[in-house]
């Protein structure tokens, strides 16, 4: 079996450059939520979410991504007030600790990217690609911030009522609607060299569909760095429930299927993984990048 070489590039933050292709980056995602689909509630407090966060920096993680706001199906939205409640005092907390950090918030607002980036943070990543609030891109293109672009069919409220896809258009329309969110970002005055693409696994895709995205991840290679963000997902889940008597294990139990899905979306090209399980995602990561160093080419 002989895999593509991945390409490398220097991504643009706030106050540094971070390398990608060399090895896999590892963020760790830190939910302030109390209703995320995996671990909302665990973190609700301050100190226990700034705790957390230290914690996963501890384990190795590059980054940080802290979100104030959840995007599961059925989740409630909230202002960019709460949000930003939720966000800043653990950010600010984990910065004083650990003024090195790199640090990612999870927003699509554009007053929340503009006070977490004023506060410190290096990166937005915003799921829906700059589609849900006309100012974001402005703004993030003003402060000069790195950015996360993901790929996502509508809102979450709008998923369980999208037709079906077939298998063959999947790629292509995530490629092709990437290319639209990455213009975009640039008309707006953000730098090529700032942008990450996440082709959104589980955001406004179903179940299998989720496959041949991962499948076709290296088919996405030209368009620039990407992340890939299966981490616990729903689509993983559902893939193993008849190994447990037809009952889907719930989102802390899917250690082993996440870790086999982070493993094929590095061998198929990710420079990035997002995650819960910081520990896990490294050892996952070491394995593939050494089959990478080692496949021909």
């Amino acid at each position: 079996m002989s895999f593509v070489s991945r390409p490398r590039f220097d991504w643009r933050l706030l106050s540094r450059t971070l390398p990608l292709g060399e090895r896999t980056l590892v963020i760790g995602i830190l939910n302030l939520t109390p209703d995320s689909f995996s671990d909302g509630g665990r973190f609700s407090s301050v100190d226990a979410a700034v705790e957390r966060g230290l914690g996963m920096l501890d384990e190795g993680a590059d980054l940080l991504d802290l979100g104030g706001e959840s995007t599961r199906p059925g989740a409630v939205e909230v202002g960019a007030g709460e949000e930003q409640e939720r966000v800043l005092p653990v950010l600010e907390g984990i910065l004083r600790e650990r003024p090195e950090a790199i640090l990612s918030v999870d927003t699509y607002h554009a007053a929340t990217a503009e006070r977490v980036v004023e506060a410190g943070a290096e990166i937005v990543n915003d799921v829906s690609g700059l589609m849900w609030d006309a100012g974001m891109g402005n703004v993030c293109g003003r402060l000069g911030c790195g950015m996360i672009l993901m790929h996502t069919r509508g809102r979450p409220a709008d998923w369980a009522r999208l037709p079906a896809l077939r298998t063959e258009e999947i790629v292509p329309m995530v490629r092709r609607e990437l290319v639209e969110r990455v213009e975009a970002g640039l008309r707006a005055g953000i730098a090529r060299e700032a942008i990450v693409l996440d082709p959104g696994f589980g955001f406004g895709k179903r179940g299998d569909e989720n496959y041949p995205l991962l499948a076709g991840l290296g088919e996405l290679r030209g368009l620039g760095p990407l992340l890939a963000g299966v981490s616990r997902k729903g689509f993983l889940g559902q893939s193993i429930a008849d190994l447990h008597g037809g009952k889907v294990p719930a989102a802390n139990a899917r250690l082993q299927v996440t870790t086999a899905a982070n493993t094929a979306a590095i061998l198929a090209g990710a420079h990035i993984v997002r995650v819960h399980d910081v520990m896990a995602a490294r050892e996952a990561a070491a394995v593939a990048d050494a089959v990478l160093r080692g496949a021909p080419g």
